[in-house]
């Protein structure tokens, strides 16, 4: 019997990549401290309700069984034995007829298949204990083609659709082994549906694309086929201040708070997810603060056919917008549970450390008093992060658990989906939320800030982003891990960035904070992609797009569904764009692509032309 409790039921799974079967528990949340109707009879030594304590370590258990809360990336596997599963097969099905199908492309993170590759053979270990190569995908700045690409590209798509080639994505890029300077040519990575290409087509349509691109005056590049579908993801009170300086569980909090990245859904629709990407300013005059978006996060296609404008009328019902939808709500009070559960586990290894050390002893080693100092320390410490947690949660479950109390603003303008928009090609399809006053501390407001921290370390922040010697000697770390956004990346630097990475190759490195992978890095390609994607009445829509890559395949994708609208920065702030979509073979990311924020500027202009970016907060 549960008297006076709140019932939390949490369907946790595992990750789809990696697990076959899914784990499934119902957690019953008995939490009698919640309406403050009675005390709390079952206390643990914590001071925390007992059966809440249980419920954070079975949480803290289960998560740590799925692949999806590691840190650490792993390659999806990809075995050709027969009995194995789906992806298994097409590897399978698709070495039938080119051999390398499984290895010319392993390590990417959705690990992707190909269907054919033209040009030289790409090197492969022999032998029976031999492991596959690990590769991964890498920008082409400055390539000959890079001045032409806009229109030599529309050419191939054209080619390719004369030929009935279903192809998705179009990417040109280059490979390298993992961690190293890439090897090969330029590659022009042609996405096309799962089973929807046989080998011989993709033969012929490879050399049509050569031969095109050949008579154009270009050499040295291949035409790659792989199987890959493209996706544009979507998956109350004041909000709470964020200052990871003196909050003591940042991480924990910052999901509650306005700090770029934020987690927002439709009022009506909370299961359609996506970010948040910048504030703006509607006008100086004006105390208007709007939350630029995607346009699929603010109106979900699925639901909203109609793409007309924004309660136009005062009989037209409000599009509201609320902070965290319903996994994204969820997700957070399961961190909370799990961090519970982890640093409860943490507590008793440390007190067996204490028990074996023993009672302080006149004339005891000073090694041993000091180990019992900082054993006894860490369990003090982990004692009052448990404690914060616990208050935090005690206050989310309160004042944030139905969607009316995380309202945070309408939608005032949708700009309807549009793709290949002339005069430049770009995905059209942003949105302006018009943010209340009332549900904002604007004295503690940071504008237009993103959090760096969590996932990524300081340390990890400036060795990847900042990797040669003359890059380090003005670097200084982001105070308190928060970036500020300002100014804008040109097309022309899109094309040829000044930086170089780890292996002194041309690059733009780029960085992000999003719903469901947090704080990624990434690196820009250099030359636009295609995308193809096919309408619910079958109409084809090609647009092209910035295109972002993993960086490194230990740190796994650069998004994934629910990301989008998020704001891609570089190294020191400058807006880059804001992430649409993705295209992988699986459930994974491979390419991550956006919108250029210096083209979206420009379309928001038209409608709200006195409109400009949040001001610094100093």
């Amino acid at each position: 019997m549960v008297p006076y409790g709140i019932h939390l039921r949490l369907i946790i799974y595992r990750h789809p990549v990696y697990q076959r079967h899914r784990l499934c528990f119902c957690l019953t949340l008995c939490y009698n401290k919640i309406n403050d109707l009675r005390p709390c009879r079952l206390t643990s030594p914590l001071g925390i309700d007992k059966v809440f304590l249980d419920s954070c370590k079975e949480v803290s258990k289960a998560l740590s069984l799925s692949s999806s809360h590691s840190s650490t990336y792993k390659l999806v596997e990809l075995n050709l034995d027969k009995d194995k599963e789906a992806v298994v097969s097409d590897a399978e099905r698709l070495s039938v007829f080119y051999a390398n199908a499984a290895y010319d492309f392993y390590g990417t993170p959705s690990g992707a298949l190909c269907v054919y590759k033209n040009g030289n053979a790409w090197p492969v270990r022999t032998g029976l204990e031999s492991q596959r190569i690990i590769r991964e995908a890498s920008g082409v700045h400055g390539h000959p083609m890079q001045v032409t690409w806009f229109e030599l590209g529309k050419r191939v798509y054209t080619l390719l659709d004369d030929m009935n080639v279903p192809w998705t994505s179009i990417d040109p890029l280059a490979f390298a082994e993992a961690g190293k300077i890439r090897f090969s040519n330029l590659l022009i990575w042609i996405g096309v549906e799962t089973k929807s290409l046989i080998y011989e087509l993709a033969n012929t349509a490879a050399a049509a694309v050569t031969n095109l691109l050949t008579q154009a005056g270009f050499s040295d590049f291949e035409v790659g086929f792989r199987e890959s579908v493209v996706t544009r993801s979507f998956a109350c009170p004041k909000m709470l201040s964020f200052d990871p300086l003196n909050d003591s569980v940042p991480e924990l909090r910052k999901p509650f708070t306005p700090t770029l990245g934020l987690s927002i859904a439709p009022f009506k629709t909370p299961h359609y997810e996506g970010t948040g990407t910048l504030y703006l300013r509607e006008s100086k005059d004006s105390n208007c603060v709007f939350l630029l978006t995607c346009a699929h996060v603010a109106r979900p296609p699925p639901v909203h056919p109609s793409t007309g404008p924004v309660r136009k009328a005062t009989s037209i019902p409000r599009e509201q917008v609320i902070a965290l939808g319903s996994s994204g709500y969820t997700d957070a009070l399961k961190s909370m549970m799990c961090t519970i559960g982890d640093q409860n586990c943490s507590i008793k290894d440390w007190r067996t450390v204490l028990r074996r050390l023993g009672k302080p002893q006149e004339g005891e080693s000073a090694n041993i008093t000091k180990r019992r100092v900082e054993h006894l320390a860490l369990v003090e410490k982990a004692r009052e992060n448990i404690s914060e947690i616990n208050k935090l949660h005690n206050k989310i479950l309160k004042q944030w658990t139905i969607p009316e109390q995380r309202v945070i603003g309408e939608a005032v303008h949708v700009e309807p989906i549009g793709v290949n928009v002339a005069p430049h090609g770009f995905t059209r399809g942003w949105a302006l939320i018009k943010l209340y006053n009332e549900k904002f501390d604007w004295t503690t407001f940071k504008g237009n800030e993103v959090y760096i921290g969590g996932n990524l370390s300081s340390l990890d922040y400036g060795k990847v982003l900042f990797p040669q010697p003359e890059d380090q000697a003005d670097y200084e770390y982001p105070e308190d891990g928060l970036l500020q956004a300002f100014g804008v990346i040109q097309a022309d630097e899109i094309h040829n960035p000044k930086q170089l990475d780890t292996n002194g190759e041309q690059c733009l490195l780029v960085i992000k904070n999003g719903l469901r992978t947090g704080t990624t890095i990434g690196r820009v390609t250099g030359m636009e992609s295609f995308t193809r994607t096919i309408d619910e009445h079958g109409i084809k829509e090609t647009s092209m797009e910035i295109a972002v890559l993993p960086y490194g395949n230990a740190n796994g994708p650069f998004s994934a569904s629910g990301d989008s609208g998020s704001i891609v920065l570089d190294r020191n702030g400058r807006i880059l764009g804001m992430l649409n979509g993705g295209a992988g073979s699986t459930n994974r990311t491979d390419v991550t692509y956006l919108t250029p924020y210096w083209y979206i500027e420009q379309e928001i202009k038209k409608y709200f032309p006195d409109s400009f970016l949040y001001d610094v907060v100093l």
